[in-house]
């Protein structure tokens, strides 16, 4: 047996059969360590905060939840068509994407209908969706409000609550407008709040107590806070030497399968044009790319047909990529959580992966605080000179410039106070402006 798996079975539970069916033909018979711990729990219609690390099955987990809630239990009196029944928030639209895609894997036999909404695109279409109604709605913070505020649908007969990723929705500063759609749905003894994510800070843990009906909480502890299988390894270059070092490890590795991650649109882009110009087919990946771009190159990506993702950090959460070799930390995360999410693209579910990063002469002052926040040294490695390749030039590449999008008038990301902001590059001490994308 997979050493990620446990000894439980998802047919061990009393689910419903439409359920079962569905977990059987994606593939999921056995129970992840989060899964097991959680599903007795979540059956019994407890309140829980549950942390564990990324690429763990947390999403399946809340999901069995929401669909097992719904099947088993009838609608409130009096729900309306434009009242869903679920209310899963995710920070990013690629974690909401991901999420929806997960629901439809193991609920196609159910008949609940599920709704999409986020930023960016699909706005026509996604009001449509929800006056026709819906049972699970999905989506991101910004449009939701949007649609909310226009009493395009109301969260009245909200039976299960689920916050995904909360510690990112904290970090992008989404605090409240989550407060504003949970006191939208009936008080906290009348739902079911189920709260996920990779790590339960205090912040996070507040928000539990806040606005859950006495949480469980659930932790699937490590020993360290990165996947065991993932083989770290850290590079002291000179500035001028990362990109010949980077080609150098390409060479060496020969990776199946690798994300590259920087900190600015403006270090993506530049880094691009270098594998371009040395025969390294790519695509970049930036948080103002409009999401249907997006979704392709991503579609692109895990179908094979480049196997080079450079990226800010909008890749590094919600993302399954099936078979990422190779993780680059091209620049050092300027926050230490977002090193184990950047390195959790690879060695997913039960494989094993590489990261390999570069503490270069403007980002080595971060290693310390993040090998703090890890809990171990990251081994370290010589720039030798056999492993730097004298590049060919870089390509000229047209810089991308994001179109704004119209949406009737009205802001991509909802109507709340909040302004989308738009940023060239980063300055220091703040967060990579392609995170905060909804």
């Amino acid at each position: 047996m997979s050493t990620h798996l446990t000894d439980k079975r998802f047919d061990q539970y009393d689910l419903p059969e439409t359920l079962l069916q569905g977990l059987k033909q994606a593939g999921f018979e056995q129970c992840t360590p989060i899964q097991a711990e959680t599903m007795a729990l979540s059956l019994a219609g407890q309140d829980m905060a549950g942390q564990a690390q990324t690429g763990t099955g947390k999403t399946i987990a809340f999901l069995i939840a929401v669909y097992n809630r719904l099947l088993t239990e009838p609608p409130m009196e009096g729900r309306k068509a434009n009242q869903p029944r679920a209310l899963i928030l995710a920070p990013t639209r690629e974690l909401a994407i991901q999420i929806h895609k997960d629901a439809e894997l193991i609920g196609r036999s159910t008949g609940l209908k599920l709704g999409l909404v986020y930023g960016g695109t699909g706005y026509d279409q996604q009001r449509n969706q929800l006056t026709e109604g819906v049972d699970i709605l999905i989506g991101t913070p910004g449009r939701l409000i949007d649609f909310f505020k226009q009493h395009i649908y109301n969260l009245k007969a909200v039976q299960s609550l689920v916050l995904d990723e909360a510690d990112r929705m904290l970090d992008l500063g989404f605090i409240k407008d989550i407060r504003y759609l949970i006191r939208a749905c009936p008080e906290a003894g009348k739902r079911h709040s189920m709260l996920f994510s990779a790590t339960l800070s205090y912040r996070v843990q507040e928000l539990a107590y806040e606005q859950m009906n006495n949480p469980s909480h659930v932790m699937i502890e490590s020993e360290k806070r990165t996947a065991d299988k993932i083989e770290e390894k850290v590079y002291y270059p000179a500035n001028d030497e990362k990109i010949p070092l980077l080609l150098g490890l390409f060479q060496r590795e020969q990776p199946q399968r690798s994300i590259i991650f920087v900190n600015t649109k403006r270090a993506a882009e530049t880094i691009y044009a270098w594998l371009t110009g040395n025969d390294y087919p790519s695509a970049l990946l930036s948080g103002d790319i409009p999401q249907k771009k997006r979704q392709s190159l991503l579609k692109s990506f895990q179908d094979g047909e480049f196997n080079i993702l450079v990226a800010t950090d909008v890749a590094a959460r919600g993302l399954h990529i099936p078979e990422v070799s190779h993780v680059f930390n091209f620049d050092l995360p300027q926050l230490a959580e977002d090193y184990v999410h950047r390195i959790g693209r690879t060695a997913r579910a039960g494989a094993s992966g590489h990261a390999l990063s570069f503490a270069c002469e403007d980002s080595a002052h971060m290693l310390p605080e993040i090998e703090a926040y890890i809990g171990h040294s990251i081994p370290n490695e010589s720039v030798s000179s056999e492993l730097l390749i004298t590049p060919k030039p870089r390509a000229k590449i047209e810089r991308y410039k994001s179109p704004r999008h119209n949406s009737g008038g009205r802001s991509s990301s909802g109507s709340s106070s909040r302004p989308q902001r738009r940023h060239s590059g980063n300055r220091q001490g703040k967060k990579p402006a392609s995170t905060n994308n909804t």
